[in-house]
């Protein structure tokens, strides 16, 4: 089966700016206070029923009617019932499996089970050898699964991939964790999900960015920020219109757009510091210097003459800088220690990137400073580096990307973007952001550091810090993901292209009212 290249897209079914997301428990507490209000909402009945309306709209045809439901042993089950049992009344030609024990069902998945035979319909203890089906829709795991499928459950997931057809999943795909997006041994692959009441993390980051196809929200007709205060939102395209900067006056000179200083690019990597330093400038900054850890240090580049190089003592020595990006090809040289550990001890908002994060994994000192400084810091580290942080492996990391983030934040007292598939974005007081734009043409090399200049960018033109932080990692995804549409893959596409087209992006943006320079709303 082909699975689309972009991370996410979404679908919301209310005007909401800022999508809230929300963990397992917490969609247990909603479920349980919209059910126990004075107006009680057949919480099952309107899932069933959003479910077989996506399946009907965007799956079936006159032509193309039958349907295979595999219904699962808890409320997920009880949820794909009512969906066979609406898409049977439309006249669609459902098989219904069912893999649980009618016996040790909820009061709420029973009642469905009885609706449906009732209805007339059938329910199979497996799937039919001899028949076929148009598409599938996959009730068998909810956001309650808690352990690695095995067994027969496993072989009937890769039945299902193996069948080539159209899959609509049920709140999340069966198999993949709702808090972490993690695998557990097997997990269905969705060309669509529709999810419930509210969004759930594990959709939108780490395995749930493959699994999960487009994604649709149904609400249920609950309005749940009313009911929890949400920590979390979803970062689209949406959420970043409220985070621009505003348009450039006719009297506008360099000395209005902030001074952004980058410290990095030793010997061998003098590219990286490049790199930010033209996302730099190509995002905005008035004045970009580059203070680069070797002795033979550039004095001028032909690609971009207006970058301005120094060496890290005399930029340091510059009173007007607002921001400093630090390491981009720093090493882990005497030097890069050094002057690692004078920025840290700067007043400057800091944006910490690859060694300067390694110096800090290697170093308790630097560890220490940073925790304890009192300028505003952002930290970008990738898997690898935020699991060097924090004393663990990538695959912890991994698995519990939100834990891991709010464990940096906690420990450093800063601004963190975990990045990957589904990036996170956290700030100092624990509310999150996780992002949807992005494709795989970002497992580049050079891509961080482009990274890296936007967030310093942005800021030195005197964002506060959130803004600049939400507003490049969206901006840095989205930019990939024009690429792609243009070049119809992600292989081969350049570090360099990111910035040209997060640089386009950013002024149609800006300079289009409401975001409508952009093709359409995608993310």
């Amino acid at each position: 089966m082909t699975h689309s290249l972009r991370s996410i897209t979404l679908t919301i079914n209310y005007m909401n700016k800022n999508t809230p997301i929300y963990l397992a428990k917490e969609i247990r507490k909603l479920e349980k206070l919209a059910t126990s209000a004075s107006v009680p909402i057949n919480l099952m009945e309107k899932a069933g029923l959003a479910a077989a309306k996506v399946a009907r709209d965007k799956l079936l045809t006159n032509e193309k009617n039958k349907v295979l439901v595999i219904a699962g042993p808890g409320n997920n089950g009880g949820d794909a019932f009512v969906v066979a049992r609406y898409l049977q009344e439309w006249w669609f030609k459902v098989t219904l499996v069912f893999t649980g024990i009618p016996t040790k069902l909820s009061n709420e998945a029973k009642n469905a089970m009885d609706a449906w035979t009732a209805a007339g319909g059938e329910i199979l203890s497996e799937i039919p050898t001899k028949k076929e089906w148009n598409a599938i829709v996959d009730g068998l795991f909810g956001i309650g699964l808690s352990r690695d499928l095995e067994g027969p459950i496993h072989k009937l997931i890769n039945v299902i991939n193996h069948m080539n057809l159209p899959v609509l999943a049920l709140d999340i795909p069966s198999g993949l964790n709702s808090d972490d997006g993690r695998v557990y041994g097997s997990a269905i692959h969705a060309n669509i999900t529709v999810t419930f009441i509210g969004m759930k993390p594990g959709l939108l980051t780490h395995q749930g960015t493959e699994y999960s196809g487009e994604i649709i929200l149904r609400n249920l007709d609950i309005d749940t920020s009313t009911l929890i205060k949400p920590q979390s939102w979803v970062l689209n395209l949406s959420c970043i219109q409220q985070l621009l900067p505003p348009a450039r006056s006719a009297n506008s000179h360099k000395g209005l757009f902030g001074s952004i200083g980058i410290i990095g690019g030793s010997a061998g990597m003098t590219g990286a510091a490049l790199l930010a330093g033209t996302a730099a400038l190509k995002l905005g900054s008035g004045r970009v210097y580059l203070g680069f850890i070797t002795d033979n240090i550039l004095t001028f580049s032909p690609v971009q003459p207006e970058l301005m190089f120094r060496s890290p003592h005399e930029l340091f020595k510059l009173d007007h800088l607002n921001c400093l990006v630090i390491g981009p090809g720093l090493g882990m040289s005497t030097d890069a220690y050094f002057w690692f550990n004078c920025a840290l001890k700067s007043s400057q908002s800091l944006v910490l990137d690859a060694d300067a994060l390694n110096l800090i994994s290697v170093y308790p000192e630097l560890a220490d400073t940073l925790s304890n400084r009192d300028g505003h810091t952002v930290l970008t580290p990738h898997v690898a580096e935020a699991a060097r942080l924090l004393g663990i492996s990538s695959t912890d990391v991994q698995n519990n990307r939100i834990e891991t983030i709010k464990e940096l934040v906690k420990r450093f007292k800063c601004y963190v973007v975990l990045k990957g598939a589904g990036s996170i974005c956290m700030l100092p007081d624990g509310r999150y952001y996780i992002n949807t734009s992005g494709n795989p043409s970002l497992s580049s090399a050079g891509t961080g550091d482009v990274l890296s200049g936007i967030i310093g960018a942005l800021l030195a033109q005197g964002l506060a810090v959130k803004k600049a932080l939400l507003l490049s990692v969206y901006l840095h995804g989205a930019a990939a993901d024009n690429l792609l549409e243009q070049t119809s893959g992600p292989v081969g596409i350049t570090a360099s292209e990111i910035t040209d087209a997060a640089r386009e992006l950013l002024n149609k943006w800006v300079y289009s009212p409401h975001g409508k320079g952009c093709n359409k709303e995608r993310y």
